[in-house]
């Protein structure tokens, strides 16, 4: 094949002139003058030749129906105004929506109350396209997780911590489970900690046929409540969940699985586990497979279980000296012919494939890089599709490869960060792509022999005509070596008028948790904070430490047992090397971060108390003993067997050590890394005499938004730079 890519040049060598406008915090977080375009709510029909994207008109909210081929417009399929006139409620409205099999009927998502990172609760609409009607799913209440069944007759979804099934044609209703009690039994979605470090919500998943339902079962009974208070009105409220922080408790979770001709509930006997991180039908409604692990995740099993009788066979076992992280490729082939499974094993991430009695293992793809997702396999050209970094640590590129192995065939551009969606039948594809330097595009791109054909859906022109107005600079890639020898990849902006004979400060941006990232090809979420701040004469750096991503097993898993030691060495040695450089002010290093980087940041300016100046920690674990079990119990295993690792790299233990300027920032409402962490280490700092900003945002989760919220967060921390370092 020939590949051809319409990607857009870089904003290189932007011309400068006293013209050129400055980024205001204004622009950023309320203008929306750097807002970046794209196609959303993309959804491949079943005949594989038409997409849908969801977009806005004078109508309100929309879903248009498109042709692959040459991505014209066929027709509206719905829109508000018109979910207005089919159901005659003159209020109508809808934020999302999800087809059945066939196309015929939608489910349009409204008045969503977000809970959690990954849940919600919300109303839905039944809108049955071929007759033009729309009922709403249920008159009274909300939601949870409305999902069409495979056969596409009937619908499941979660209310009150019970499951319940819906035939929408009838309206009939049958109530699969009925011990659902809040903040002790769970049916059909992820508690806390699940939603969080499993990355689930939705906990119930129909066979291909329709024929059973499997769920979660949670008893979280057990697990100790953490209260958060809620400030609104004359007297605060407890808002009580069950939080299982490392060592404690964990909820109890069992696999059900629910026959909807004979009404029965069964249960597998998965003998001993902690965890059930993931359940995924095989190709028929005969067989579940089960991946279960123990509470130190260092091991994993796949069971497959029968589900007529229950019985249950062992079909993959993998082990480590450290830990397994858990993702979303494990994918069946039809006719029970085997399974795709990603694993480390070599040292690096790649794709393996197994019969179905999980023998006879290939490995499809290999090499000192890695895959980082498993996208979907194409059964008549037998070709699997992944992304991977195999080029640069920091680049994301689209690949495919035989079912037999053999090199794999790039079909994204070399460089920067890339993400697909397939068409049904793997014909087509859309493209995402951006670089640290280049606002993203999209692309239709469709395979026809001989030729590899693309089509420009968006490619951000305006934006790209906004950002020649003002005065820019460009992120610059550099690696070095640490002086224990460890070559390290980093990015730095410089001012747009950079003069190398003058000492510009740096503030650094990390995060540095175990995989992370922020080291890529890609314009970062603060891009363009930092560009602010370049125009008012800093610079702004970043480095990826030991423990992150994309560079092998033994790079990441280093940490294991003593987060934060290596990492701090790495940001201090960053920095070090940093001080060297003719063109910086050594006397000037500061560094910011949010979450993992707020950790990271405050244990900096205690470790590296001789070459920080400022740092910023934005809602930090301050101490490891406070966060969740699976998190961190995966990185540093029990605590009541490595005191030393929870409490050697908490910063609340090093605050005796800080020098330099510290602003602590937390919302009382964070659910993730409790406001208890700040109140901890603000109490530490008293002790120690240190002296400290903090700014508390009431009620505010771990991302900290909501109305003027970021706009005044990034107005405090922006006073707080240009006035501390």
């Amino acid at each position: 094949m020939n590949f051809k890519h319409l990607i857009a040049p870089g904003l290189v060598g932007l011309s400068i002139s006293a013209a050129a406008q400055e980024i205001t915090l204004e622009d950023i977080w309320k203008n929306g003058t750097f807002q970046q375009k794209s196609v959303y709510g993309i959804r491949s029909m079943s005949d594989g030749k038409h997409y849908t994207t969801q977009g806005q008109s004078e109508d309100g909210n929309t879903v248009t129906m498109y042709e692959y081929t040459n991505s014209n417009e066929v027709k509206q399929v719905i829109s508000e105004a018109g979910l207005k006139d089919i159901s005659g409620d003159g209020e109508a409205t809808f934020s999302s929506y999800e087809f059945n099999a066939d196309d015929k009927f939608m489910l349009l998502k409204y008045d969503v109350e977000p809970i959690y990172r990954r849940s919600s609760i919300s109303k839905y609409w039944i809108v049955d396209l071929d007759n033009r009607e729309a009922r709403k799913l249920k008159e009274k209440g909300k939601q949870r997780n409305a999902t069409f069944s495979s056969d596409g007759s009937k619908i499941a979804y979660v209310e009150a911590n019970d499951l319940f099934i819906q035939d929408y044609k009838t309206g009939e209703t049958t109530q699969v489970t009925n011990d659902g009690e809040k903040n002790k039994i769970i049916n059909g979605y992820a508690d806390w900690v699940y939603e969080e470090e499993f990355a689930f919500s939705k906990a119930f998943f129909w066979s291909p046929d329709g024929s059973k339902i499997a769920y979660y079962r949670t008893d979280e009974s057990e697990v100790p409540d953490y209260n958060m208070q809620m400030f609104t009105g004359l007297y605060p409220e407890d808002y009580l969940f069950k939080y299982p922080k490392a060592g404690e408790k964990n909820a109890e979770v069992e696999i059900k699985i629910y026959d909807l001709t004979t009404k029965k509930t069964s249960t597998p006997n998965l003998s001993e586990y902690e965890y059930i991180p993931r359940i995924k039908w095989t190709q028929t409604s005969q067989f579940l497979a089960v991946l279960k692990m123990p509470r130190l995740q260092n091991e994993l099993e796949i069971v497959l279980v029968e589900t007529e009788t229950m019985a249950t066979k062992s079909i993959y076992k993998e082990t480590s000296e450290t830990y397994i992280e858990i993702g979303d490729d494990l994918t069946f082939f039809g006719d029970n012919a085997g399974f795709i499974w990603k694993s480390e094993k070599d040292g690096f991430f790649h794709l393996y494939k197994y019969d179905f009695n999980g023998k006879n293992e290939k490995q499809l793809t290999s090499g000192d890089w890695e895959v980082r997702n498993f996208l979907g396999y194409e059964p008549n050209a037998q070709r699997l599709f992944f992304s991977a970094s195999k080029n640069k640590p920091i680049d994301t590129e689209i690949y495919f490869v035989s079912i037999n192995g053999g090199e794999p065939t790039r079909i994204s551009p070399e460089n920067g960060t890339s993400r697909v969606s397939f068409s049904k039948t793997f014909d087509y594809h859309i493209l995402y792509h951006q670089d640290a330097n280049i606002p993203q595009t999209v692309t239709m791109n469709m395979y026809d022999e001989p030729e590899f054909r693309t089509r420009v859906l968006e490619d951000n022109a305006d934006l790209k005509i906004t950002m020649e107005s003002y005065n820019l600079t460009n992120v610059e890639f550099f690696d070095f070596k640490s002086s224990e020898g460890v070559n390290l990849n980093g990015w730095m902006m410089k001012p747009a008028d950079f003069d190398k004979s003058k000492k510009y400060p740096v503030l650094m941006f990390v995060y540095g948790g175990p995989g992370s990232q922020t080291v890529t090809n890609s314009m970062s979420g603060n891009y363009w904070w930092h560009q602010m701040l370049c125009q008012q004469g800093y610079m702004v750096v970043s480095v990826d430490n030991r423990g992150t991503g994309a560079r092998g097993r033994d790079f990441r898993t280093q940490t294991y047992g003593q987060l934060g030691n290596l990492e701090t060495k790495d940001q201090i040695e960053g920095a070090k090397w940093l001080a060297k450089q003719s063109y910086i002010d050594a006397n000037r290093i500061g560094i910011w971060g949010w979450s993992y980087g707020g950790y990271m940041s405050s244990l900096c300016l205690s470790k590296g108390a001789e070459v920080f100046k400022t740092a910023i920690a934005v809602a930090p674990v301050t101490n490891w003993r406070f966060y969740d079990s699976i998190y961190t119990e995966r990185y540093m295993g029990l605590p009541q067997n490595n005191g030393d690792g929870y409490d050697d790299n908490s910063p609340i233990n090093h605050v005796d050590k800080m020098k330099g300027n510290y602003l602590l920032v937390h919302g009382t409402g964070d659910d993730n890394v409790h406001y208890q962490n700040s109140v901890e280490m603000t109490d530490a700092l008293i002790d120690a005499d240190v002296q400290y900003d903090f700014a508390m945002y009431p009620e505010r989760n771990h991302g900290i938004y909501g109305g003027n919220t970021r706009y005044h967060l990034y107005t405090k921390m922006t006073n707080f730079v240009t006035t501390k370092l």
